[in-house]
């Protein structure tokens, strides 16, 4: 499986960068503000122009002369988007023109030996005379264009997609399962890697945020090939500004969790479920990805015959968004449990590529609207006709109905409730889409 290309865009402050990602992936994801300093963390949408796929990445604004801490940790971020990208778009304010920040940026963009593209921006009038000055930067492409009018924008994708062909993107092997780990620091990611490969392959330490990028890292079990990905902790923002850690580690995670198979939230089970590991939970639920939930440092908690259901009672709660999750309980420190960890990721995954046959899943969906009639609205009722699987990994369905009007999110809720009760996709989320259908289409 190939990865889509990575497009990052790049520049100083205030020139507009936002605004393009916006303009390219079609709907407003990065705040927009005439303000140096609102983009800090790196934002990524996938985007197709042309019949090309590719991931888009923002990013903040670099100030190379700023003593500031924020901005030192923006260049880090930066950093690690060059590092990751196969193409670059250096984007300038062509209102205000050449600039020596600008010479500082391209200097810094030479050194990734990446392609650049030059966005000469802000040109809501088309005077392409502003553009010449950025030849001089010794990039070769430069597109003049309005992010704001969408102006010119066109063109700068057909230069993108140029360069795909230039570029070797990363095939990853089908026949590995990967497996990302997870979680805010401390949770005990590293020493659960290092207990299933036997090793000491990831730095252990106490110190919160030791693990800063993604780090794969094969291993076999039970003559089958495996690669994990331990990931930075990730840190509640506040946690992130108020002690200086790295915010660049939130990208690496959330590119692991899109790249897996499997994700892994490891929770450390001497404290509570806390906000930070629900969020994590909701990234992994946005990608679709099966999950496993870990009870970590399970030999810390003081136990009696019933403190795994009081725990289990809890989780239910803090994750009621996504309660097919599957949870094991271990101690990565003694290797008490690990082997449930394994059996658990295998069953997530069977279960994220199970299939149902169309009799037995048209007989669910009868059988649950006789026993709950669908909803009315208007004096007219709800008719479901048919219903199919259309894919896996999410298991998706497609459900015929006479009316989308009168489907509720109740209901659907309901439907899907009474096909996990019958089929077991624990661990895996599943995708309902209802479509309309006329009656004598269906005869």
């Amino acid at each position: 499986m190939a990865k889509l290309p990575l497009v990052a865009i790049v520049g100083r402050p205030n020139v507009g960068k936002s605004t393009l990602f916006n303009r390219i992936a079609g709907k407003r994801i990065s705040i927009e503000r005439d303000e140096a300093g609102v983009t800090r963390d790196r934002i990524y949408a996938d985007c197709e122009w042309c019949g090309h796929r590719f991931s888009l990445v923002d990013t903040g604004g670099i100030d190379l002369k700023s003593d500031d801490e924020f901005a030192k940790h923006i260049i880090r971020q930066v950093d690690i988007a060059l590092s990751m990208s196969d193409v670059i778009v250096f984007v300038a304010d062509g209102k205000e023109g050449l600039v020596a920040s600008d010479q500082e940026v391209a200097t810094k963009l030479r050194k990734s030996k990446k392609p650049v593209i030059i966005a000469v921006n802000k040109l809501d009038n088309f005077n392409t005379d502003a553009i010449y000055d950025f030849y001089n930067l010794g990039f070769g492409d430069v597109c003049p264009i309005s992010s704001t009018q969408g102006k010119g924008v066109g063109d700068l994708l057909d230069k993108i997609v140029e360069n795909f062909d230039k570029v070797e993107i990363e095939t990853e092997a089908e026949d590995v399962l990967k497996i990302a780990i997870v979680g805010k620091p401390n949770a005990g990611k590293s020493s659960l890697i290092n207990r299933l490969v036997g090793e000491d392959r990831v730095i252990v330490s106490s110190i919160a945020g030791t693990t800063r990028d993604a780090v794969d890292i094969p291993f076999n079990y039970n003559k089958q090939k495996f690669m994990l990905i331990d990931t930075a902790g990730l840190r509640r923002k506040a946690k992130i500004e108020d002690e200086s850690v790295e915010r660049y580690s939130v990208f690496r995670a959330i590119d692991a969790i899109r790249r897996a198979d499997v994700c892994v939230l490891v929770v450390d089970s001497s404290e509570e479920i806390t906000e930070q590991d629900t969020k994590i939970a909701g990234l992994i639920l946005e990608e679709e990805k099966p999950i496993v939930v870990v009870l970590n440092k399970w030999d810390l908690i003081e136990k009696d015959t019933k403190t795994m259901n009081k725990f289990e009672e809890r989780i239910k709660i803090d994750l009621a968004f996504m309660s097919y999750y599957k949870s094991v309980y271990l101690s990565a420190l003694t290797g008490k449990r690990m082997e449930k960890l394994m059996q658990a990721v295998l069953e997530v995954y069977n279960n994220s590529c199970r299939r149902i046959t169309t009799g037995a899943l048209n007989d669910l969906i009868q059988n649950a609207c006789l026993s709950t009639p669908p909803p009315s609205k208007n004096g007219k009722k709800l008719k479901i006709y048919y219903a199919t699987q259309t894919g896996i990994k999410p298991p998706s369905f497609t459900i015929f109905v006479n009316d989308l009007n009168i489907l509720t999110d109740n209901y659907t809720r309901f439907l899907e409730n009474v096909i996990r009760k019958s089929v077991d996709f624990s661990g895996t989320p599943i995708k309902i889409n209802v479509k309309a259908k006329r009656e004598e289409d269906i005869k």
